[in-house]
This record gives structure tokens, sequence and C-alpha cells, in this order.
């Protein structure tokens, strides 16, 4: 028998994980010992605070990032191929979705071994269903460019896009550049247009606040080196 590929779910910062998660995740990371994960180090610290009882050195940890080759990532689901489940483990909310993972997603699809998503955290969706946006016709353009005048003319796009479609235009920053993001937008956008900053989501710090560009010239709410998600529509 072949064994599954879990898409494991982990929070979106220190909270306890059975407070935003369901207990199913607890299980399944009991039943598994190999790993599909971003940052070792991070990884072992969520296993350990979900479930405290199981043996660290029992642990196969594979890393994915952007250093692993792809003809050593394409190993990685060997185990299920034997029978073992693994584990895809996210580095912050649900794996895959503006977090790596994909790849091996796919992969696992091309060698016929189940997907199993567990239920999570997502810091895009819990973001748009607070909105008050459009949730029926949304997209996540992930970050926007660094250079200045470059993500000047991307937010008049997705501004133009979101009048267009009537869609909601989602997207994301570092957290350490959150506040010039904020002051491009409030310059950039048009009074009018709603915006929508939800920060610190699940954390006893959250922000989510949407109104539009002329009353956010009024506040500068704290976004430093906090996640944040940014929404617009027009």
């Amino acid at each position: 028998m072949t064994g599954k590929l879990y898409l494991i779910p982990t929070t979106l910062g220190d909270t306890e994980p059975l407070e935003v998660m369901p207990i199913s995740v607890k299980k399944v990371i009991e039943q598994i010992d190999v790993y599909i994960v971003e940052n070792e180090k991070s990884a072992r610290r969520f296993i350990k605070k979900i479930s405290p009882k199981k043996s660290q050195p029992d642990l196969q940890i594979m890393l994915l990032d952007k250093y692993a080759e792809e003809i050593e990532t394409r190993q990685y689901l060997n185990a299920c191929k034997e029978g073992i489940n693994v584990g895809l483990l996210s580095e912050a909310g649900v794996p895959a979705v503006a977090d790596p993972g994909a790849s091996i997603v796919k992969l696992a699809h091309e060698n016929n071994i189940q997907v199993v998503p567990l239920v999570g955290p997502s810091s895009i969706l819990m973001a748009i269903m607070s909105s008050g946006m459009n949730g029926q016709n949304f997209a996540f353009n992930g970050y926007l460019p660094i250079d200045k005048g470059e993500r000047k003319k991307a937010i008049k796009e997705l501004e133009k896009l979101s009048k267009d479609k009537n869609q909601s235009q989602i997207f994301i920053e570092t957290p350490y550049r959150n506040e010039k993001m904020f002051a491009d937008l409030k310059t950039t956008l048009s009074p009018t247009t709603n915006l929508c900053i939800a920060a610190d989501i699940t954390l006893p710090t959250e922000f989510i606040k949407t109104m539009s560009v002329q009353n956010w010239k009024r506040q500068t709410p704290d976004l430093h080196k906090k996640p944040a998600i940014f929404i617009i529509q027009k």
C-alpha cells in the first residue's frame, strides 16, 4: 500500500496550535515521522509544541528550500512508495499557498500518491473573510516589486484591475517593508479606493481594518515587522 502525503498547517505565530486548528492535525503529527519542511528548527519546535511526547530523534527531516536540487527533491516521496506516510509542513499557515511545497504536491499527483490537506489557518483566506470586500471574485498577487517606481505602477494596475473586474486584489510584503508599502498605497491609490490591512492574524495583537484610502491618511497603524495582508478594491 502506498503512503499518503499530508499537507500540515502550522500556526501563524506563537499561539497554542489547538486554539487555531483541529485535533486532527495533532493526531496526524503523532502518526508521522517523515517530514518535508522549509526550516528544520522551527518545524521541530512546532511538532514538539503540538505533540510534546513525540520522539524528536526518530524524526526524518528533509529540507525544501531554494537550494534543494530538483533531482534531490524528487526523492522526497520515496517513503510513500514504501507505504510510509509523509508530512509536508508549512513554515506558517498552510503548505503551498504563498509558501513552498507546490512542486512536492505536483510530484505526489504524478506518482499516484494520495494528497491529504488538513485544516488550518490561512492568513490570505482569513483576511478576505474579514475584509468586507468581494469574496466571490478575488486574486492573490504575492509580492509586489521592490523598486519604488515599479511598485507604484503595479499598485495602479491592480487598482484598475479591481475596478474593471470587480475583483478584490490581495498582496503581501516582507514585514520590515510594510511601512513603505503603506506609504506608497496612500499616495498612489485613489482616495475612494478601499484598503484592508490585516496584520498578526490569530495573534493577540491581531489588527484588521478596512476603510477608504482617504480615511487611512489620518491613521498610522503599527505594521513594523508584523506579517500583514493588503487588499484593495475600487
